[in-house]
């Protein structure tokens, strides 16, 4: 049985769920243009990521829990040792700067981002 949307988005009164108002805020921070249907869909979506991750936050962990990565628990002894840095020329450079709309100096030029200031 699927759940129904209020079920997925139900929170606490201490975790709203992301209002229209505020996504559309957002949405101009960002700088997006979308339709009513994809902000609204997309807010929806949002919406449940966040239940999701405070649906996580509420499951009881141990406190001496060990720290894990990947769900494997490495030991001092068993950990692997890290990768020296290495430096490889590559011969794709050219190929991949004439792909660029703008170079300068062989570095891309990337326009400026039209922003306002945050008071």
């Amino acid at each position: 049985m699927a759940q129904s949307e209020d079920a997925l988005t139900q929170t606490s009164p201490l975790d709203p769920p992301i209002t229209p108002e505020i996504f559309q805020h957002l949405v101009r921070l960002a700088a997006l243009e979308l339709d009513e249907e994809e902000a609204e869909y997309l807010r929806r979506e949002l919406n449940q990521q966040l239940q999701a991750i405070r649906d996580l936050e509420s499951i009881d962990l141990a406190t001496d829990l060990p720290i894990t990565s990947h769900g494997v628990p490495y030991s001092p002894e068993s950990r692997p040792g890290l990768r020296p840095d290495r430096s490889e020329p590559s011969d794709k450079a050219d190929a991949i700067l004439e792909q660029a709309p703008e170079v300068e100096d062989r570095f891309f030029v990337v326009p400026d981002i039209p922003h306002t200031e945050l008071e």
